[in-house]
């Protein structure tokens, strides 16, 4: 079973849940719903996923929205339904060529490989339109997909490049989801912008972890949200990307303080984190932070004092450079 964890994804916080997990037990307590308002693969969420908890998961991404719908959200599904297509999917094999492979084939993946994702992907396509599965189990399917192929992509982790080398053999194999349907009876899922979503949604405790740099999350996994899309657009490039202008992120942009600034100020909560990881000035301009400490503080002191934890941590990253002295920061508010 894939678990949702197993996603290579740039400054995911796998590692540092358990000490998010402690500033929570210290400076909060109990609490009934949490919105990972940033939620990339959803590990958050996940973390802090019980019955008794209400989880709000949000991606700006659609790979991400369809992800979180098949972890988190508590539609009904027939495991043993997926399961036989998972089984049908692997052993399928397919010569002919398709939107897929003629754009990735023999860059990201292996011709042959290639031409099977597309095959499957167009099979979940046509499943759905039939009724054959339901949406849930559409997104299952999908993410079990998008699972199997990150783990054997041609890439150091995501898709802003391939590597220049000729492809070694890729085992593809898609898998059923580690889905803890009992707890998930509370969630809800979002695909939207963040600053829109706190301005109708309430909970205890905001999470949030936004894009700090430059590096737009469409652009470094423009090819699974390709596949997840479907609308087969054209691409371009040496990394046969799609026209992306409609996805990004204004916290990549140097709008970010301000669009930071009129988060907190709507947010509707009474407790919120934000995870920060201080490389703002280290490593390239990619890399560089948009917000700066002083305008982190300064928003969010208009809810409530600042407190600040420190952690040594270790990011996902290109594979390019390490900081030894790397320091995640996490800033706690209780909301006056």
């Amino acid at each position: 079973m894939y678990k949702i964890s197993q996603r290579r994804y740039l400054g995911n916080k796998n590692s540092i849940l358990p000490f998010i997990d402690e500033i929570i037990q210290t400076e909060v307590g109990k609490f009934d719903s949490l919105c990972d308002i940033f939620s990339g693969t959803g590990v958050v969420g996940e973390y802090f996923n019980a019955k008794d908890k209400k989880i709000i998961s949000n991606d700006l991404l659609y790979q991400n929205f369809v992800s979180l719908n098949a972890f988190l959200n508590d539609e009904e599904f027939d495991e043993k339904k997926v399961l036989n297509y998972i089984d049908e999917f692997n052993a399928s094999t397919t010569s002919r060529a398709n939107y897929f492979s003629k754009n990735f084939g023999g860059r990201y993946f292996r011709d042959d490989v290639a031409k099977k994702i597309g095959y499957i992907r167009e099979e979940i396509k046509k499943l759905f339109i039939s009724d054959a599965i339901n949406l849930k189990e559409k997104h299952i399917l999908l993410t079990s997909l998008n699972y199997a192929i990150d783990r054997i992509a041609n890439t150091v982790g995501h898709y802003d490049a391939y590597i220049k080398k000729e492809i070694r053999e890729q085992n593809f194999e898609m898998k059923m989801l580690h889905i803890d349907s009992e707890k998930n009876v509370n969630n809800e899922v979002h695909n939207t912008d963040a600053n829109m979503l706190v301005r109708d949604m309430e909970c205890d405790v905001l999470y949030m972890d936004p894009p700090y740099n430059s590096r737009q999350y469409c652009d470094a996994y423009h090819l699974l949200e390709n596949l997840s899309l479907w609308q087969k657009p054209e691409v371009f490039g040496v990394a046969k990307k799609f026209d992306r202008s409609k996805i990004k992120s204004d916290y990549s942009l140097k709008s970010a303080a301000e669009s930071f600034d009129d988060l907190v100020i709507n947010a509707k909560c009474k407790y919120m984190l934000l995870s920060y990881n201080n490389m703002a000035n280290r490593g390239n301009d990619r890399s560089n932070a948009k917000i700066s400490d002083e305008e982190i503080i300064k928003s969010l002191s208009k809810r409530g004092e600042v407190k600040i934890f420190e952690k040594d941590y270790k990011a996902f990253t290109t594979g390019k450079s390490e900081h030894a002295d790397n320091k995640e920061l996490v800033y706690f508010v209780k909301v006056k």
